[in-house]
């Protein structure tokens, strides 16, 4: 198993090596600079600003430069928050942004496994066509259309929940972020649960234990070991899709998150804040696939061993 760790993560070497390099020449060829202001900077103080953060030399040399520093862990100053250096911005956000994608990942998985679970028990009958179009509605339905949607029902209308704001992580101020990031991904892991465990409980096997007398709840449980694998599959792209998918969430709801600051990274061409937070989500996300490949490989061995 520790091989098989070592293999991976040395493949993910590369992988983050080439988001880091796109990023970096992409964010520069961009049009506008972190310095255009509405009001032009005399030319003397832009060459200046441009002199102290090192914008002055050439790109491959600014690139060397960057790699150099994100090997010491130095992810640089920020540009339009210029009393702070991204790492304070990153440790600001990422509380905030891990709570929010954490509950929504447990969400999902509870709801979506219980969901596809009920529709292959009740396969071809009410509970299956329900699930069925329950999980086709919820992958229908984005994020940005999700929101308002909530805020209207339940913070203006019901008015049971905030509009929007962190409150230093109420509960009350989770609960309408976390539904609209999870709802997509119980859609689409109650259909994978359906789809997986219906085959399964078909399987000659399975078949054998109903009629050895073993209950219901024990055969459920016998199966869906095999058939969470194609769900246990997906939790890296899953963990990936919240966290992305995070930043339409924390924009709308005015939550302090990464993904906010990477809209205003963005929008201000605050070159090194966007690029700390790409570093970040792209080691994230290899970081979920490994631990997703883990697991799989641990329920079964024929993964590991490369077959």
């Amino acid at each position: 198993m520790i091989g098989y760790a070592l293999r991976r993560l040395a493949q993910a070497v590369p992988t983050l090596l080439v988001v880091v390099t796109l990023s970096f020449f992409l964010m520069r060829l961009a049009p506008g600079g972190p310095f255009d202001l509405e009001r032009p900077l005399p030319p003397a103080a832009l060459e200046n600003l441009r002199r102290v953060y090192g914008l002055d030399q050439p790109l491959p040399v600014q690139y060397l430069g960057y790699l150099a520093a994100l090997a010491r862990g130095d992810l640089g100053p920020s540009f339009s928050f210029r009393d702070l250096t991204v790492a304070d911005l990153i440790a600001r956000g990422l509380p905030v942004s891990a709570t929010l994608g954490s509950l929504a990942l447990f969400l999902a998985l509870a709801l979506g496994i219980g969901l596809g679970s009920l529709a292959a028990l009740s396969r071809g009958g009410v509970a299956d066509r329900v699930v069925g179009l329950l999980a086709a509605a919820s992958l229908s339905l984005p994020g940005f259309v999700v929101a308002p949607l909530l805020q209207i029902l339940f913070g203006l209308t019901l008015r049971w929940l905030p509009l929007g704001g962190w409150d230093g992580g109420a509960p009350s101020h989770l609960v309408l972020p976390v539904i609209t990031l999870a709802l997509p991904q119980i859609g689409a892991i109650a259909r994978l649960t359906r789809t997986s465990l219906a085959g399964t409980l078909a399987l000659p096997h399975v078949r054998t234990q109903r009629a050895m007398g073993l209950g219901r709840a024990r055969v459920l449980a016998h199966a869906l070991r095999g058939a969470l694998l194609p769900v246990v599959a997906i939790l890296g792209p899953l963990a990936a899709a919240l966290l992305t998918g995070s930043v339409v969430v924390e924009t709308i709801f005015g939550l302090p998150g990464i993904g906010r600051y990477f809209v205003d990274g963005a929008l201000n061409r605050d070159y090194t804040l966007v690029m700390g937070t790409v570093v970040l989500v792209a080691a994230l996300v290899i970081l979920f696939n490994l631990a997703a490949d883990l697991v799989s490989a641990l329920l079964d061995p024929r993964l590991r061993l490369g077959r």
